[in-house]
């Protein structure tokens, strides 16, 4: 009868400490990463199954409710499509987000984005953001971008890029012709 009582009395404080547990998410409201990456290369396909895009970074935190992505300092590399002008385009920044679906990638602070064009001059851009869209080819920002190509030194508030053709449009642009711009 006592080893029945003791059993019946470890059952209950056994339920009692596991349903006064803290629950994922509950402390605060933070969540954590379901999964963290370290020092990592991924490469991301389209629907088609070619490839969209090539991430390296130090670090990644995927949010689990969300299914985004935070990326620490990250490097993407963004092919060019077949019959594309120019190369790929390297993407730096000091702050990454990926959508859940993948289709949207959001960098922040010191973003630069170097490719080159079809003739194989290079083709820089400075900015604090750029969006970009890997499955339209498509870049944008709404803060002031410096755009620098041979000859060349642009600045402006915003940016509409199309990274296949390399046709990048700047609203209010300011155009500086320096023979030594690189």
């Amino acid at each position: 009868m006592l080893i029945l009582i003791l059993m019946a009395a470890a059952a209950l404080s056994g339920w009692a400490l596991w349903s006064q547990r803290d629950k994922p998410g509950s402390a605060g409201g933070e969540v954590r990463p379901d999964y963290v990456l370290n020092d990592f290369e991924v490469v991301v396909l389209d629907k088609q199954g070619k490839e969209s895009f090539t991430m390296r970074a130090p670090k990644l935190e995927r949010d689990p409710n969300q299914k985004t992505m935070d990326i620490a300092t990250p490097v993407f590399l963004v092919p060019p499509r077949a019959g594309g002008n120019g190369g790929p385009w390297e993407v730096h920044s000091q702050r990454g987000w990926v959508s859940a679906e993948g289709d949207e990638l959001r960098l922040r602070g010191q973003v630069k984005a170097d490719s080159t064009n079809a003739d194989g001059k290079p083709i820089n851009i400075a900015t604090e953001e750029l969006n970009v869209f890997p499955d339209a080819n498509k870049a944008t920002s709404a803060v002031p971008v410096r755009l620098i190509q041979p000859g060349t030194i642009m600045t402006g508030s915003g940016l509409q890029a199309d990274l296949e053709t390399k046709n990048i449009t700047i609203p209010n642009v300011k155009v500086r012709y320096e023979a030594k711009a690189r």
